[in-house]
């Protein structure tokens, strides 16, 4: 590992200059010109980038899914909700990422839900090719706004609809980290006034595609979970809030009757 490159992401405000100055290294290893290679992604790094996006791929439940320049890159508190539709969606025969960006839901529920049919949902091309790319064949990729994206035949057949929406409220995108609020795409952030614009249509939606008993997991903030276990209540779903603190997640989750 070259001190240089430790030293210069030290320098561009990098916590774990030592992980990541291997995480680069490895990526070029292969590469026919590694030194310049590896200068260019220090560089694209020092200037902000995610790292995941100058590696090609983020880590999420066990699984390497690529991603790159302008896809949302998935969080570690998300694996939560996974854990969650794993347990819950045990007998699943038809699972449903909806706002899939790179389908990290979907490809982690097609390679551990064996027997199921997934489909992964987004209206981003950019996000959907990603997508498309990490479920390769193992499942099918959708593009349109949310449920118009699904197969007909899909309504009222889903067992398990997982969620991973935009809940920032418009006024606090500016306060997010310069790596999300420059370098991945707003519509994957912004979720309008109070941050769940998108939840609720999908909460509206939901009971005409779940089938009987099907559930439906949405991440969201803990201070936006009540609002939300309303709306769930008014589309006629029984909802229940989870949440896991060392990961700071919380999840809603609907249960058609």
């Amino acid at each position: 590992m070259s001190e240089d490159v430790v030293a210069r992401l030290r320098a561009a405000g990098c916590v774990f200059a030592e992980d990541e100055a291997e995480l680069l290294a490895q990526a070029v290893k292969e590469d026919a010109e590694p030194a310049r290679r590896l200068e260019a992604l220090v560089a694209r790094r020092c200037a902000g980038e995610p790292l995941e996006h100058v590696v090609g791929w983020a880590e999420f439940c066990g699984l390497r899914i690529g991603v790159g320049p302008g896809v949302f890159v998935p969080r570690r508190r998300s694996e939560f909700l996974v854990e969650l539709a794993l347990d819950l969606g045990r007998e699943a025969r038809v699972v449903v990422d909806l706002c899939c960006g790179s389908a990290p839901f979907a490809t982690v529920l097609a390679a551990r839900l064996s027997g199921a049919e997934v489909h992964a949902a987004d209206i981003d091309p950019a996000q959907l090719a990603y997508a498309r790319e990490n479920l390769g064949r193992r499942g099918s990729t959708h593009e349109g706004d949310l449920y118009e994206a699904l197969p007909e035949r899909l309504r009222g057949k889903v067992d398990l609809l997982v969620v991973n929406a935009p809940y920032v409220p418009t006024d606090a995108l500016s306060t997010l980290p310069a790596e999300a609020r420059v370098f991945e795409p707003a519509a994957s952030l912004d979720g309008g006034a109070d941050g769940l614009a998108v939840h609720r249509r999908v909460a509206d939606g939901a009971p005409q595609w779940l089938a009987p008993r099907g559930h439906l997991l949405i991440e969201t903030s803990e201070a936006q979970a009540e609002a939300m276990l309303e709306a769930f209540g008014e589309a006629g779903l029984k909802a229940w809030i989870a949440q896991d603190q060392e990961l700071d997640a919380t999840v809603v989750i609907g249960r058609q009757a």
